[in-house]
């Protein structure tokens, strides 16, 4: 009733050809509390992401619109971190993985305030977009207007950003083998939903790259 509509907008294929352990990521709950998660803190950190990363990046060179292929022949570095699509990195050896990607809608609204919460999911298969998005909302502004984005899930092809592995039956065994492939390159540790080829939830991923840092030193 409430997630089948949403998840066959958000993975483009029907939930009987989905892996069980998408559904099994949303608690069952017999309460009146209509949040996403059970997670007793939520929220990002203040001043988002981008203040957390100027500070991890102090004092290391940052190159920008690069292209890693045109770095993978010099010497760069002892080792990589690489949160690329792994099949490009290993210029699809075993063929490519299916990913799903999304779109946005941006509006500046003549209001001070739309939807009350930074993010609304829509889960009813009639509406074209899976959530709303209210900027504002994240960080409590106050200005008199509201800037919104809509979010639709759309089929990735090359050329636009790869959001979200699929992680059915037939691209999950294509992945054993690129994760086997991997393991001939210690040099480089392969992160992130896409060089990991699974879905990562912000805490999550955060909690991946602690452990891969115990791990490496």
């Amino acid at each position: 009733k409430l997630v089948k509509g949403y998840t066959e907008k958000q993975w483009g294929r029907k939930c009987s050809e989905l892996p069980a352990f998408i559904i099994k990521r949303l608690p069952l709950r017999f309460t009146f509390d209509n949040n996403y998660f059970n997670d007793r803190y939520q929220g990002i950190p203040i001043g988002g992401y981008t203040q957390i990363f100027e500070k991890l990046l102090d004092g290391i060179e940052v190159r920008l619109n690069e292209n890693y292929k045109d770095l993978r022949g010099a010497k760069i570095a002892e080792k990589t971190i690489y949160t690329g699509c792994i099949d490009e990195f290993f210029d699809y050896k075993f063929g490519a993985l299916e990913y799903r990607s999304v779109r946005f809608e941006n509006e500046i609204l003549e209001k001070e305030n739309y939807k009350g919460n930074a993010v609304v999911n829509y889960t009813s298969s009639d509406i074209p977009y899976t959530r709303i998005i209210e900027h504002k909302h994240f960080e409590f502004g106050s200005q008199p207007e509201t800037v919104i984005s809509r979010e639709y899930s759309a089929e990735w092809k090359p050329g636009i950003e790869p959001y979200y592995p699929i992680n059915d039956e037939k691209n999950s065994m294509l992945f054993e083998h690129y994760k086997t492939l991997a393991q001939s390159r210690p040099d480089v540790i392969f992160g992130g939903r896409l060089g990991q080829y699974r879905y990562y939830d912000m805490d999550m991923v955060i909690r991946a790259a602690l452990e891969t840092v115990k791990r490496e030193l």
